[in-house]
């Protein structure tokens, strides 16, 4: 049979384990928690500044898109004149 002092000693000693782990464990949470906010904090900003690229490739896609438009109906609209100097000088030809 264990003595009284024995069981004290043993409760002591589970406490300071206990509590040693208790300060562990906080010690990892906020090591985990600051870790998980680095990395969101690192992810927003790299977002960022691909939404900033993103934006610009897009505005700048449009202008292009709006320049080439503008060449073709410039070029269809210089076919279709051409077209109609060549219909008249056709026709003359076959009168």
């Amino acid at each position: 049979m264990k003595t009284k002092t024995e069981v004290k000693n043993n409760r002591g000693i589970l406490r300071t384990a206990m509590a040693k782990t208790g300060k562990m464990v906080t010690k990892a949470n906020d090591f985990a928690l600051l870790k998980t906010e680095e990395v969101v904090s690192g992810s927003l900003e790299v977002t960022t500044q691909w939404q900033t690229v993103a934006d610009k490739a897009i505005k700048g896609g449009l202008k292009l898109a709006a320049k080439q438009q503008d060449l073709t109906f410039d070029a269809l609209n210089e076919i279709k004149g051409q077209l109609k100097e060549s219909k008249k000088r056709f026709v003359k030809l076959v009168n």
